[in-house]
């Protein structure tokens, strides 16, 4: 009789946890693209409701004192803003007034090195993907557990001539954060992964990606020759 019971409690058990492990995997994904675009949709409301506020006292009126509507009207006042200022820097005087603008920029200390910094790194995350931006692996944070990288540039070391690469590590889920490795260059794995599988793979914690990755680095012809041998050109 005991055992009949232990076998329906087991039973009862993994049926209940089987039942959340699906739950989570439908719910997951979902819950995650809310929290994401919670957050973007969060930081344009943020960033138009002042002047809908403003607009609002200016002229007042009922239906403009409702708070959804309000959100609603600053996330359209903030796309708006974001693409007439694309529009304008595309052409030639406003490429020239925002030139000027980062001029000044760059004579403020502190500032100048703050908004530089940001904008070289959203220029390599948005650059193409025939430019020098490369998805790579690294060993991090111990030596045979690699790690996701973007491999933003590379340059000379000054005592050895060695070639040296600065590969920036995201961090899993929350990619805006982020460690700046200084490496050898034979130490970078290069991979045949696009900025979009990189960015998915550390979006979902590795659950969307390809099914096959390049893990190992390829063989130089030099190693690949037989001992004694010439490699063909």
């Amino acid at each position: 009789m005991k055992s009949v019971v232990a076998r329906t409690l087991r039973s009862l058990q993994n049926n209940i946890l089987a039942g959340i492990l699906a739950g989570i995997l439908t719910i997951g994904p979902l819950f995650v693209t809310y929290l994401i675009f919670s957050f973007l949709f969060g930081t344009l409301a943020k960033a138009g409701l002042p002047l809908v506020q403003l607009f609002a006292s200016i002229f007042p009126a009922s239906w403009l004192e409702q708070p959804w509507l309000q959100s609603l009207l600053a996330i359209a006042l903030t796309l708006v803003v974001l693409y007439v200022v694309g529009r304008l820097t595309s052409l030639v005087v406003g490429r020239q007034a925002f030139n000027l603008f980062e001029a000044l920029l760059e004579r403020l200390p502190f500032v100048a090195k703050v908004y530089t910094s940001v904008r070289q790194l959203l220029d390599t995350m948005m650059a193409k993907k025939e430019t020098s931006q490369r998805v790579v692996l690294v060993d991090f944070p111990i030596p045979g557990q690699k790690s996701i990288g973007f491999l933003t540039r590379s340059f000379t070391d000054s005592t050895t001539g060695a070639q040296l690469a600065a590969v920036l590590l995201p961090n899993a889920i929350n990619p805006t954060s982020a460690f700046l490795q200084l490496l050898p260059m034979e130490r970078v794995i290069e991979t045949d992964l696009s900025m979009e599988q990189a960015m998915s793979m550390l979006m979902t914690g590795g659950a969307v990606g390809p099914e096959t990755i390049q893990f190992s680095a390829r063989p130089s012809i030099q190693e690949g020759a037989a001992p004694g041998t010439t490699p063909k050109s």
